[in-house]
């Protein structure tokens, strides 16, 4: 059985509730909360309560912010990676809807430091069967250092390309054994890579012969998981490598949800997804795949971001007789 190390940010999540997200010059009620967040901390504790022994790999500043990731990380049994910035710890402000739905602005402070040399030191360096999880919120050069360190030592990489405005080029792209984007970030690695312009809003619609080649355009050596939300989630791997698989691509089904809040939901999945994979390398990637849907379902229906993760013995709860890789 593998680890996890996942490397990206943390934030210090500012949480406003209100009926409607406000539009441009309005000025709504709501009600406020705060609490941990970041890409990269949400996936790190989707990853350890999915099961998963887990490192964290992150910039932090010498504030209120940065005590709490330690003290969470610590809690939660989380290894912690931190660098030391001079700047102060990552924030977020999140607004959500009576209907779940969100926007986010996001301030990168310590984030914005971490040092590629940091990324691979110590507890961040990864062995064969480890899973190196990233996403976009942390430097791209801190991004590509850790993925090149994984793949050199035959780790399994996973790229989350988000946020979707992200530059991110060709070359980290290709350090990618696994890219799992959601629609809006795959319809811009599409335009921005291969030359495709799609509709965010109809990928969800395409049928799986038309997601399959587009997804062979965009990582013709890796496999793709696109998430659809309430659609579920379509995966394309290349022919000669179907992870376990019986077909190069096809889509698997969300899972019902009483949802509240989806912020964080894509990190529930990318967490649950590497601790799956970690804990049972040998399973057929649909398995994995449909671990993570019924993980970030269950996620949706608790608010909040870090906070809102099951734990593995919710999702067994709650699909008794289905069985989980690992």
């Amino acid at each position: 059985m593998g680890s996890v190390i996942v490397v990206g940010s943390f934030n210090v999540d500012h949480v406003w509730r209100c009926t409607e997200l406000p539009p441009a010059g309005a000025t709504v009620a709501g009600q406020y909360a705060s609490g941990p967040g970041g890409k990269g901390f949400n996936q790190a504790m989707a990853a350890v309560r999915a099961g998963a022994a887990t490192t964290f790999a992150c910039a932090l500043g010498d504030d209120a912010g940065g005590h709490l990731a330690r003290t969470l990380a610590a809690s939660e049994g989380i290894v912690l990676h931190a660098q030391d910035s001079s700047l102060p710890t990552g924030t977020a402000g999140i607004y959500v809807d009576a209907r779940g739905r969100n926007c986010i602005v996001v301030g990168a402070g310590a984030n914005g430091t971490l040092d590629p040399a940091h990324v691979v030191a110590g507890p961040a360096r990864a062995g064969s069967g480890d899973v190196v999880l990233a996403q976009l919120e942390s430097p791209l050069a801190a991004v590509a250092a850790a993925l090149a360190a994984a793949r050199a030592v035959r780790a399994t990489t996973i790229l989350n390309p988000a946020p979707a405005d992200a530059a991110i080029e060709a070359a980290l792209l290709h350090q990618a054994d696994l890219l799992t984007p959601n629609e809006t970030e795959f319809a811009a690695l599409l335009a921005r890579h291969a030359g495709d312009r799609v509709d965010a809003d109809v990928i969800a619609t395409l049928d799986v012969a038309r997601l399959h080649a587009l997804a062979r355009k965009l990582l013709p050596h890796g496999s793709v998981v696109v998430t659809l939300g309430a659609v579920g989630a379509f995966v394309s791997h290349p022919d000669a490598a179907r992870r376990g698989d019986a077909q190069p691509a096809y889509r698997i089904g969300a899972e019902r949800a009483a949802t509240t809040d989806t912020t964080g939901a894509g990190d529930a999945f990318n967490g649950a997804l590497a601790a799956s994979l970690a804990r049972a390398p040998q399973a057929p990637f649909g398995d994995h795949v449909r671990y993570a849907n019924r993980f970030a379902a269950l996620s949706t229906e608790r608010p909040g971001a870090a906070a809102s993760m099951p734990v593995h013995a919710d999702i067994q709860e709650r699909f008794p007789g289905q069985a989980a890789p690992g």
